[in-house]
């Protein structure tokens, strides 16, 4: 699995249309100008309109499962345009996978 690296400037939505943003784990390695993205990074979500019936379910984490396998930013495991990962509620409910729309072109990983 190829693809561009990810980092913490990279436009990742919910799969409803919230906004997730990355609090960094680490700065000291960069990929265009901002913080490589890691598994260690937090993920949180804003402005996700979920609903179960009557009872909002928002997302509010991004949990990533499937980092480069050969990528190591300050030993965690590099993030990857095309990495897996699902987005949770509150009550750490599955909501579905986020999308990665907007991301570096420039650092390519494996």
């Amino acid at each position: 699995m190829s693809g561009n690296n990810l980092n913490t400037a990279a436009t990742v939505m919910c799969p409803h249309g919230g906004q997730a943003s990355a609090q960094p784990a680490q700065s000291r390695v960069v990929a265009v100008g901002s913080p490589a993205a890691t598994v260690a990074d937090l993920y949180t979500v804003t402005g996700c309109p979920f609903t179960v019936g009557t009872k909002p379910q928002p997302c509010v984490t991004v949990r990533w499962t499937g980092p480069s396998a050969r990528i190591r930013v300050n030993g965690s495991p590099a993030l990857l345009q095309n990495s897996r990962a699902l987005c949770h509620s509150a009550e750490q409910a599955p909501q579905g996978p986020p999308s990665v729309t907007v991301v570096q072109q420039r650092v390519v990983g494996a």
